[in-house]
């Protein structure tokens, strides 16, 4: 049975459903109004394993999802959200053995999990032009894989050049002006690239589709929405809040 260890990523969950995220250090320990419970306590326990605080509250002790690292995790520039996510790298056709250009890397949430879909045979290169966003990414990545995985290249810089010097076969944007991006991908990308964008508003979609013109084809625009629905017992309802609109995914594929 797997056991934590000092320097893990642990989720703790209460008997509400409110989540926690810690590093693992023996010296420090982790407080609520519910009471508290020291690190040293932890480190060692087994995975899935309820701890009472000090004050008699059952927390159960988890390692973390990708999601709840994501949403739980410190940011520097915003997210993209993993409802997100996932239709990014389906519709993007994000698969092992892909080389994919992102732009920009932001946080690191969305380039952690190109860099897990593109596996040991793929490449992820990931610019990013601010130096306190590249600088807060890298400290991110390293925190969640233990490491710079070898598979990942994280640029501070255009994207432009990039698109031209590694000519990738998925090409993801997250960026205000991924028009930009996209025209030099129309010229260089190899017949049959997908590109995907993220973007917030409407007029960046318009541009986008605009920017792929005759030199994409199956040029796809996609809003998701997520709404999670309440089960107890007999009594099953939607819940009242959903996530609604938080970007367009637009896709589509360079033509020969």
């Amino acid at each position: 049975m797997a056991v934590f260890a000092a320097g893990d990523a642990c989720l703790l969950i209460d008997d509400r459903g409110r989540k926690f995220l810690l590093d693992l250090d023996p010296a420090r320990e982790f407080s609520t109004h519910q009471g508290s419970i020291p690190h040293a306590d932890i480190i060692g326990a087994s995975e899935g394993g309820t701890l009472l605080t000090s004050k008699g509250a059952a927390h159960v002790a988890v390692r973390p999802r990708y999601e709840d690292y994501v949403l739980k995790m410190k940011r520097g520039a915003q997210v993209v959200y993993p409802k997100d996510v996932g239709p990014i790298l389906v519709h993007g056709d994000i698969r092992p053995g892909s080389v994919v250009v992102e732009a920009g890397t932001g946080s690191g949430a969305l380039t952690i999990a190109l860099t897990e879909a593109v596996g040991p045979e793929g490449r992820v290169v990931s610019v990013e032009r601010r130096d306190d966003h590249h600088a807060f990414a890298t400290r991110t990545i390293e925190r969640w894989f233990g490491h710079l995985p070898a598979t990942l290249d994280l640029r501070l810089g255009e994207v432009e050049p990039v698109v031209e010097e590694v000519q990738p076969d998925r090409l993801v944007l997250d960026l205000p002006e991924p028009w930009h991006a996209i025209a030099v991908g129309a010229e260089c990308l190899p017949g049959g690239a997908v590109v995907v964008a993220y973007v917030p508003t409407i007029p960046q979609v318009q541009q986008t589709v605009a920017a792929m013109g005759e030199r994409f084809v199956d040029v796809v625009t996609r809003e998701v929405l997520v709404r999670e629905w309440h089960v107890s017992g007999r009594s099953v309802r939607p819940d009242h809040q959903m996530v609604g609109h938080t970007g367009f995914i637009v896709s589509g594929r360079k033509t020969a």
